[in-house]
């Protein structure tokens, strides 16, 4: 493949939950993966004090006190559930506590080949959590998932990343995902950082106005003085939408919902 400088300079703030975007090539797995001590790199990173990497010295990945959740799951086959999750901590009330809140109990003695792709996806996020890490690295975990188990893995993971209150890194290309998840959103082009900010002000935009009538899960209500904002995911896009202060009362977070306009008016169906 060659060689790629990345040229980033980024200062991460403890408990932040960062999403990385951009087009493929852009550098995100191997920031990713540079972070983790999974690739050699020249460049200065430091932790809470400690440098992982200097021009001295690279601290070897077992070291680093990070989880990595893969897409491909990465588990051990001839192992349990719970023994997959023990290997990495032997912390039994921790295994437990994690089994629970992502609902795997009754599974723990089953072996991977056993459950489906969002229940391995979970077991690989316990296990990434067993050790307590200081920073949650997901490469598009929720990427081979249907919609459901997505929507359902997320809320998992946020509920994880605030109780440890971990730092969490995440690739995603899901606009609406990001959106769910992240506070920060960081846009990489050919490894260079283009664009840093909140998920709202990065990843909506505007579009002209025409007639027209599309389908769209409802993402978020937002009030501004006395008006009311629906964000709605569309496709690969995020719209804002003006609503009636009654629409916003009946509306839930979470619904699919119909977009639609007429004469330029968009209504909420």
């Amino acid at each position: 493949m060659g060689k790629m400088k990345l040229d980033v300079n980024l200062t991460i703030t403890q408990g932040d939950f960062i999403a990385l975007a951009g087009q493929s090539g852009s550098g995100k797995t191997t920031l990713l993966r540079i972070l983790a001590g999974l690739e050699e790199a020249i460049g200065l990173i430091t932790i809470d004090n400690q440098s992982w990497l200097n021009a001295n010295k690279t601290l070897p990945p077992q070291k680093r006190q990070i989880g990595f959740v893969f897409q491909d799951y990465a588990l051990f086959d001839n192992m349990s559930i719970e023994e997959n999750l023990l290997f990495v901590n032997k912390d039994q009330t921790l295994a437990q506590h994690l089994l629970d809140i992502t609902n795997l109990t009754q599974l723990r003695n089953r072996k991977p080949a056993t459950l489906s792709g969002g229940q391995k996806q979970r077991v690989s996020l316990c296990r990434a959590m067993m050790n307590r890490p200081k920073l949650l690295l997901m490469d598009e975990p929720l990427s081979a998932l249907d919609p459901a188990m997505r929507t359902k893995l997320q809320n998992e993971i946020l509920t994880l990343h605030k109780e440890f209150n971990t730092t969490t890194i995440m690739v995603s290309h899901d606009p609406s995902e990001i959106y769910r998840l992240a506070s920060r959103v960081i846009v990489l082009d050919h490894g260079k950082v283009t664009q840093d900010g909140k998920p709202k002000d990065i990843l909506l935009k505007s579009s002209g106005s025409a007639k027209f009538a599309f389908e769209g899960e409802l993402l978020d209500i937002i009030q501004i003085d006395t008006i009311y904002i629906a964000i709605v995911s569309i496709g690969q896009q995020l719209v804002e939408v003006v609503i009636t202060s009654n629409e916003a009362q009946k509306l839930k977070i979470g619904q699919i919902i119909n977009v639609s306009t007429k004469a330029f008016a968009p209504t909420i169906v």
